[in-house]
């Protein structure tokens, strides 16, 4: 029976721990802020460095007794639990801050003093150069997070794309998240995002002028085209005319005269011929000079002297 006891409580320990190590685990550093001048004031006024916890679970955690620390020479193994501890700052008690609830988060100032309240650390920043950040569980030994910060400028921060997530990436002064989760999701309108984007209209109005004077443009080449092909177009015409040549309607052209040219006084000589003709028919018609026949028209033939040729 006793044995049975002592392994139960072992086995309570082992769990005990695991939950522990696994809650721990959860709190991440999820954003860093090094070179403050303009962005999140502390409770003084001040512009201090920044480190934003984040609890990417939904149970709450408490992370009184854990260590915050800038110092890279943690990293010794040959270091003591005590030794590391020295180096680093602990996270304190008697505080509800330190009490995260699930999807919660937590900002740490750095290059402070502990005196001036639970959030504020001595922890050493170095404006506009690289940063190592790292959190400790309450042994010393366990290191939950870390992170390399890169050099920043001013009120530009270091985060996660989306809270807990392994990608990071540098954020504009607009784009800082202190206390929220990185990742937000605007749902906005077409008109409402242009509104934001250019609130004076200047952007639109550039792009609507330029698409107009765009389309001027077109026109202008295309017509300045339409009339030099219409001026020479005009000008062949006229050339073909001076020369005398006559183009005859298709509809009324033999296929073999198809390609051809008739100069213009042999057909002026044909319709001499058909005039004088009819005129000479109508003429003899009038005089009585054709035969009784109805419908047929009959020409004496008559000896004169105007097709002889010259």
């Amino acid at each position: 029976m006793r044995k049975l006891g002592i392994l139960l409580c072992g086995m309570l320990m082992t769990s005990t721990s695991t939950m522990f190590a696994q809650g721990a685990k959860n709190i991440k550093i999820n954003e860093v802020l090094t070179n403050n001048t303009a962005s999140l004031q502390d409770e003084f006024g001040e512009h201090l460095p920044w480190v934003e916890l984040a609890n990417t679970s939904f149970s709450t955690y408490d992370i009184r007794g854990m260590f915050i620390t800038t110092d890279r020479s943690v990293l010794n193994p040959s270091l003591s639990a005590p030794q590391r501890i020295a180096k680093m700052q602990i996270i304190p008690n008697g505080d509800e801050r330190t009490v995260m609830a699930g999807r919660d988060h937590l900002l740490l100032f750095l290059n402070s003093n502990p005196a001036k309240g639970a959030m504020h650390f001595a922890s050493k920043v170095a404006n506009g150069k690289a940063l190592w950040v790292a959190l400790y569980d309450g042994n010393g030994v366990d290191l939950i997070d870390s992170v390399s910060v890169p050099a920043l400028a001013e009120n530009k921060s270091y985060a996660r794309i989306k809270d807990g997530e392994m990608k990071w990436d540098v954020k504009a002064v607009d784009a800082v998240t202190p206390g929220i989760g990185n990742y937000i999701e605007i749902n906005e309108t077409k008109i409402a995002r242009l509104k934001r984007d250019d609130p004076h209209g200047f952007g639109i109005t550039v792009l609507s002028m330029g698409i107009v004077f765009s389309c001027l443009a077109l026109l202008f080449v295309f017509f300045s085209l339409l009339g030099k092909y219409m001026v020479r177009k005009e000008k062949a015409d006229r050339e073909n005319r001076e020369a005398g040549w006559v183009k005859l309607p298709k509809a009324r052209m033999p296929i073999e005269a198809k390609h051809s040219k008739i100069p213009p006084s042999k057909k002026n000589e044909d319709i001499d011929v058909y005039l004088a003709v009819i005129a000479m028919a109508l003429k003899e018609y009038q005089d009585n000079l054709h035969d009784e026949e109805s419908g047929i028209i009959t020409i004496r033939p008559r000896q004169t002297m105007w097709n002889n040729e010259l």
